[in-house]
């Protein structure tokens, strides 16, 4: 259930409601924790303390959220979402500490799956195109392929135009 529709239906208003970005809470632990943003424009940051700092993003932006952590024995979860941030009000799925949540582009978890994501990322910008803007049917794309064990087409500078002209065309 998204976090907008489990406020309604508890008759509260959400509780950023009065914020218009979107909080991504970014914590480092060396060998332990490590939370980062892969690409994204921030509005603010805020630094909390040495491990901890707080990213927030206007509604709309793009960003790429990357969550790894580990134990004694080893990496225990590693996940990445490209995520679009959400105006206040607008319907979004939560996502651990990402405030209010946002709109999922592309979630894949396991090292190997993560790294072919880091990797496409890598070939787009090489491409000289600025991850943030990528069209967000690419990112549901390589999403879904690398979820269904298959390579996802490259984004190429043409499909990058295409996306630009239809935008101009349908806001």
């Amino acid at each position: 259930m998204s976090s907008a529709t489990t406020a309604r239906a508890r008759g509260n208003a959400l509780p950023f409601a009065r914020d218009a970005l979107t909080h991504v809470e970014l914590t480092h632990i060396e060998k332990r924790v490590e939370n980062w943003v892969r690409f994204g424009h921030e509005a603010q940051e805020q630094i909390l303390d040495r491990r901890r700092r707080i990213f927030s993003f206007r509604p709309g932006s793009v960003f790429a959220f990357i969550r790894w952590a580990a134990n004694d024995f080893g990496t225990i979860a590693s996940r990445i979402d490209i995520l679009r941030a959400v105006a206040p009000g607008e319907p979004c799925q939560t996502v651990p500490f990402v405030r209010p949540g946002g709109e999922i582009l592309l979630r894949v978890a396991g090292w190997p799956k993560v790294e072919q994501v880091l990797r496409h990322i890598d070939g787009v910008e090489d491409a000289g195109i600025d991850a943030c803007v990528v069209a967000p049917d690419h990112w549901r794309h390589v999403g879904n392929r690398l979820n269904a064990g298959e390579q996802p087409r490259a984004y190429t500078t043409a499909r990058h135009r295409a996306w630009l002209r239809r935008r101009e065309i349908v806001p």
